[in-house]
C-alpha cells in the first residue's frame, strides 16, 4: 500500500470518490481518525445519516489490505443488517483497484455471511463474518469487533430486553483474540442504555451531534465524551451553539425540519445525542418531586410547603435517579401544627411467582397529604413469620383499613392473613382488582400526586430502602428490587421494570386516597382553627359568670348575621362577604357600651 494511505483519512477520501460522493467531511475525517488512533475499546455516537457505518466499512478493509491475516466479526441488532455490511465490503474489495488483491480466490469462502480474502492464510474463522447479536457466537475468534447499532428500540423495550442485551455483549471479551479492539458504533435510546453502561467497562465513548451544544448540554455530555473536534470549534466561535457542525451534511434549515417531524424528544436522541432530556420526558416520575422528612406514626404537619432550593437538598440520602432528578428535596417551611392523621391504610401486593416480593407500604392522609411512613418487602412467600410481620406493622402504624390485591391466587393471600389481623389487630380488609396495564395504572395513579408535591415520604423509609432492604442481594440486582429505583425508572411500556413489587403497593395505597385528595389545604387549617374558637368561646360561656353567649349565621345569600347576647342586650354584626353556611374566625373585639361587645371581621 502507498504510503499516503496509510493515514485511513486518505483512504476514506480515495473511497469516497469512487463511489462518486463528496469528498469526506471534516466530522467523517474525525470519525476516520478516532477509529484508527482510538483507544481498543471504544463507542462512536454520531448524528443519523453521517455515515458511520460506511466509514467504518472502508476502515475495515484498510485494515484488511494492510494485514490480510486479520480476522474482524460485525454483530448488529439484526442479521440483515450485519450481512449488509458485509456485502458492502466485499463490494468494495471487487470494485476499487487497490484493493482487488484482496477478492477471494475459488477455495475461499465468498458470500455475504462472511468471506476470505486472497492473501489470507487459512484459518478456522473468515476473514469478515457478520452475525445478529443474538444468534451463535460462542466459538467464534476475531482480531477486530464491530459492534453496529446493535441496540434498536425493538431489544431495549423492556427491562428483561436490556439485562439481555448487556449480557450478550459480555461475549465479547470471549471472542477477542489478546490484543484485540472493541468498536461499538449506535445511537443511545434511553439512560440505561447499554452505550451508557459500558464506560464502566472500560469503554471510551466519542460524541459527535448535529448541533453545536449549549453549556447545558455540554454538562449532558459529561465529561470528556464530547469530540474535541466540537469543542475545538466551539471554544473558537461560541456563537455557533445551536448552529450545524456538518453544513456540508446538513443545513440549518434541513436539521429544523428535521427536528419538526422527529419531535423533541426523537431529535435529542438522535442527532442531538442527548440521553436526559429523553429520559425527563420518558420516565414521568421524578424523586425531586417528592417531599422527604422524618415522618411520625401518629402526626404530620397540616401543610408541608415543598421547593427546590440549595438549602432543601438532602445531601445525606443516596438518590438512584436518573440524570437531572438526582436529589430529593426537604420541605422548605411546615405550615401550621403537628395533627393527628386522618387515616391510615396498609396495601399489600402479595408474590405472584418466581422471585416478587410480597410488599406491603403504608400511606396516611392529613389535609389532602399523604404521607408514606413505613415499608416491608419478603421474598419468603407466605410463611407464618410473614404474616405475622405484615400484621405487627400494621399494629405499629395504627392501621385502620387494609387493602389486598387479588389478581393471584383468587384471594388466598387474603384467606391466609385474616386470622392473623382478626387475633392481633382487627381492622378492615378489603380486596381490590385491577384490569388496567399495570404501568398505566401506576404511572396515573402517583404521577399528578407527585407533581402537586403532596407525596411526603420518610427519610428512614428511603436510607431502609436503599441499604438494608437489599443486602442480600447481589449488587446487579439490588437496585431493581428497591422502591426509588422502581418508581424513577418506570415507564408505559409493558414489562418496562423486571420488578414493581413495591411500586406497585405505593400505587395502591395512594389510589385509596385519591378521592381524598381534592380536599383544599387552607380551607381545612381555617375550618380547624374556627372549630377551636368556638370551643373557646363554649368554655368562656361556660366559666363566665351570668354570661350568655349564643352565635348563629343566617343563611341570606346576600347578608348574614351574627348574633351576640351579652347581659341581654343583642348587637347585630353584618357580614358583607356574601353570606355563608360555616362559622367565621373572631379577629378582634371593640367595645360599646356597658354590656355591649361588636364584632369585627
Amino acid at each position: 500500500m502507498p504510503e499516503k494511505l496509510t493515514d485511513f483519512r486518505v483512504f476514506l477520501t480515495l473511497v469516497w470518490r469512487h463511489l462518486n460522493l463528496p469528498d469526506p467531511t471534516p466530522i467523517q475525517l474525525d470519525i476516520a481518525l478516532y477509529l484508527q488512533h482510538g483507544p481498543r475499546r471504544k463507542i462512536i455516537e454520531a448524528f443519523r445519516g453521517v455515515g458511520k457505518s460506511w466509514i467504518t466499512a472502508a476502515y475495515v478493509v484498510w485494515r484488511l489490505r494492510q494485514n490480510p491475516n486479520l480476522k474482524f466479526m460485525v454483530l448488529s441488532a439484526s442479521k440483515d443488517r450485519a450481512d449488509n455490511f458485509t456485502t458492502f465490503c466485499l463490494r468494495l474489495i471487487n470494485e476499487i483497484p487497490i484493493l482487488q488483491c484482496l477478492i477471494p480466490r475459488a477455495d475461499q469462502r465468498c458470500s455475504k455471511l462472511s468471506f476470505d480474502v486472497g492473501p489470507a492464510r487459512a484459518d478456522h474463522a473468515p476473514s469478515v463474518t457478520s452475525k445478529g447479536i443474538f444468534s451463535q457466537i460462542t466459538g467464534g475468534r476475531a482480531d477486530e469487533i464491530i459492534s453496529d447499532d446493535v441496540e434498536v428500540p425493538n431489544n431495549s423495550f423492556t427491562q428483561a430486553m436490556r439485562d439481555k442485551l448487556s449480557e450478550a455483549v459480555k461475549e465479547f471479551d470471549a471472542i477477542l483474540k489478546p490484543g484485540g479492539t472493541i468498536t461499538y458504533l449506535g445511537t443511545p435510546q434511553t439512560e440505561q442504555s447499554l452505550y451508557n453502561q459500558l464506560p464502566d467497562r472500560g469503554y471510551a465513548i466519542r460524541i459527535w451531534p448535529a448541533r453545536y451544544p449549549s453549556e447545558d448540554q455540554l454538562i449532558n455530555y459529561g465529561n470528556e465524551r464530547l469530540a474535541p473536534f466540537i469543542l475545538r470549534w466551539l471554544e473558537g466561535e461560541p456563537t455557533l451553539v445551536g448552529r450545524t457542525t456538518d453544513p456540508r451534511r446538513f443545513s440549518d434549515d434541513d436539521l429544523l425540519e428535521r427536528e419538526l417531524s422527529y419531535g423533541r424528544s426523537g431529535f435529542q436522541l438522535q442527532f442531538m445525542l442527548d440521553t436526559r432530556l429523553s429520559d425527563m420526558e420518558k420516565y414521568p416520575l421524578k424523586l425531586g418531586d417528592l417531599i422527604v422528612m422524618s415522618c411520625s406514626a401518629t402526626d404530620a404537619p397540616e401543610k408541608p410547603i415543598w421547593a427546590a432550593g440549595t438549602t432543601n437538598i438532602l445531601n445525606d440520602v443516596p438518590c438512584v435517579g436518573l440524570n437531572g432528578d438526582s436529589r430529593y428535596y426537604g420541605p422548605a417551611f411546615l405550615h401550621g401544627t403537628w395533627l393527628p392523621y386522618t387515616g391510615s391504610v396498609m396495601a399489600i401486593d402479595p408474590a405472584g411467582r418466581g422471585k416478587d416480593e410480597t410488599a406491603v407500604c403504608v400511606v396516611k392522609m392529613l389535609n389532602g397529604y399523604l404521607y408514606v411512613t413505613a415499608m416491608r418487602a419478603y421474598q419468603e412467600g407466605y410463611s407464618e413469620a410473614t404474616l405475622s410481620s405484615i400484621v405487627q406493622l400494621a399494629k405499629q402504624q395504627a392501621v385502620n383499613h387494609v387493602i389486598i390485591e387479588a389478581n393471584f391466587g383468587d384471594g388466598m393471600f387474603t384467606k391466609l392473613i385474616s386470622p392473623y389481623f382478626t387475633k392481633a389487630h382487627p381492622c378492615r380488609i378489603e380486596e381490590v382488582k385491577h384490569s388496567k396495564q399495570k404501568e398505566a395504572r401506576i404511572i396515573d395513579t402517583l404521577e399528578p400526586v407527585m407533581n402537586q408535591h403532596k407525596l411526603v415520604i420518610d427519610k428512614n423509609l428511603i436510607l431502609w430502602d436503599y441499604n438494608l432492604s437489599t443486602k442480600n442481594l447481589p449488587p446487579e440486582t439490588a437496585l431493581k428490587y428497591q422502591l426509588m429505583y422502581q418508581m424513577s425508572r418506570i415507564t408505559r411500556d409493558r414489562g418496562s421494570l423486571a420488578h414493581d413489587d413495591r411500586l406497585d403497593s405505593l400505587a395502591m395505597a395512594v389510589g385509596y386516597w385519591v378521592e381524598q385528595m381534592g380536599q383544599d389545604v387552607d380551607k381545612r387549617m381555617l375550618l380547624r382553627q374556627d372549630h377551636l374558637m368556638l370551643e373557646e368561646m363554649k368554655a368562656w360561656e361556660g366559666n363566665a359568670k351570668g354570661v350568655n353567649v349564643k352565635i348563629g349565621i343566617t343563611n341570606n345569600p346576600a347578608l348574614s348575621e351574627m348574633l351576640f347576647t351579652f347581659h341581654g342586650t343583642v348587637v347585630k354584626g353584618n357580614d358583607d362577604t356574601g353570606g355563608h353556611q360555616h362559622y367565621k374566625r373572631l379577629r378582634n373585639w371593640t367595645g360599646g357600651g356597658r354590656g355591649t361587645r361588636k364584632i369585627l371581621r
